[in-house]
C-alpha cells in the first residue's frame, strides 16, 4: 500500500521557489563568493585596479573630459601590465559595470586589448551593464556588501573619479581599510580630479578637528592627468611573483594571545 503522503522528489538547490526565499538568503550569500570565485580562477584573473566613478558623467556631456581620461588612463594601465612577465592576468581594470567613468574604465582597457571586469548589481531601477566588459567577466550581485567584498579583496589600487553617493561610499570603505591596516597589503588610492575632490570633501578640516591624523592623508593621493596618475600607480604598487588566482587579500585580525 501506498503511502498517503506525496514525497516532493525535487532537489532543493533546483527548487527556485525555494533558492528566492528568506531561508535561502545564506545560499544566495555564499553563491556570490564561490561563483565569482571559480570563474575568476577559470579566467586566470590575478588581481584588478579599480576604477570608481559617477555613472552620470558621460563621454559629451559638460564634464566629458572626466570620461575621456578615464578611458586612457584605463588603457595605459592595461598596456602596461601586458608587458609585464607572468603566466596570469595581472593588474586587470575593474569597475562597477554600468555607465559613465564605469564604462570608460572598461573601454580603455578594451581599447588596449586587455581583459576586463565589471561587478553589477541588481537594483530596482535597473543598472544594465556597458559592452565593453570581457565575455565571462561581468558579475552581477543582489548583495551589495558582496560586491564590496570583491572590489576590495583583488584590487591593488583604486583610481576614484568625481561621483556622488555611490563613489562616496566605495571611497571611504577602502580608505577605512587602509586606515585600520584591516587589509595585509597596501591599496593605493588615487583621487582623479584635485579640485573636485578638495571641494567636496575638506580633508584638511578632519584634520583640524582631530577626526583623522595627519597620516591618514598619506594614504591617498591626488592626479589630474592620465600620465601622472600611471606613474603614481606604477610608484606605489608592489609587484609580486606569485602566480595564484584570483590572488585575494588576507583579512588582518589581533593575534590570539
Amino acid at each position: 500500500m501506498k503511502n498517503a503522503a506525496v514525497e516532493d522528489s525535487s532537489l532543493a538547490y533546483l527548487d527556485p521557489e525555494f533558492l528566492a526565499s528568506d531561508d535561502a538568503r545564506p545560499l544566495r550569500i555564499i553563491a556570490e563568493y564561490l561563483n565569482p570565485l571559480r570563474r575568476l580562477r577559470l579566467q586566470r584573473i590575478h588581481d584588478t585596479i579599480v576604477f570608481f566613478g559617477s555613472a552620470r558623467l558621460s563621454e559629451n556631456g559638460p564634464l566629458g573630459h572626466f570620461y575621456a581620461e578615464a578611458r586612457e588612463l584605463a588603457r595605459l594601465i592595461t598596456a602596461w601590465s601586458q608587458t609585464l612577465p607572468s603566466n596570469v592576468h595581472r593588474f586587470v581594470i575593474c569597475s562597477g559595470g554600468g555607465g559613465g567613468i564605469m564604462e570608460a574604465a572598461n573601454r580603455g582597457a578594451r581599447d588596449a586589448g586587455g581583459r576586463t571586469m565589471g561587478l553589477n548589481i541588481s537594483l530596482p531601477h535597473e543598472q544594465q551593464a556597458n559592452a565593453f566588459i570581457t565575455q565571462g567577466l561581468l558579475f552581477k550581485f543582489r548583495y551589495f556588501f558582496m560586491r564590496k567584498l570583491w572590489f576590495a579583496h583583488l584590487a591593488r589600487a583604486m583610481v576614484v573619479f568625481p561621483g556622488g553617493f555611490g563613489t562616496l561610499d566605495e571611497l571611504m570603505e577602502v580608505l577605512t581599510l587602509a586606515q585600520t591596516r584591516k587589509l595585509a597589503r597596501q591599496v593605493p588610492v588615487i583621487l582623479y580630479g584635485s579640485s573636485y575632490w578638495r571641494e567636496i570633501i575638506n580633508f584638511d578640516a578632519l584634520v583640524r578637528h582631530g577626526m583623522i591624523s595627519g597620516e591618514d592623508l598619506k594614504l591617498f593621493a591626488f592626479a589630474d592627468d592620465p600620465g601622472s596618475a600611471l606613474k603614481l600607480l606604477q610608484t606605489a604598487m608592489e609587484l609580486d611573483a606569485e602566480d595564484k588566482t584570483p590572488a585575494f587579500a588576507l583579512s588582518r585580525c589581533r593575534e590570539s594571545p
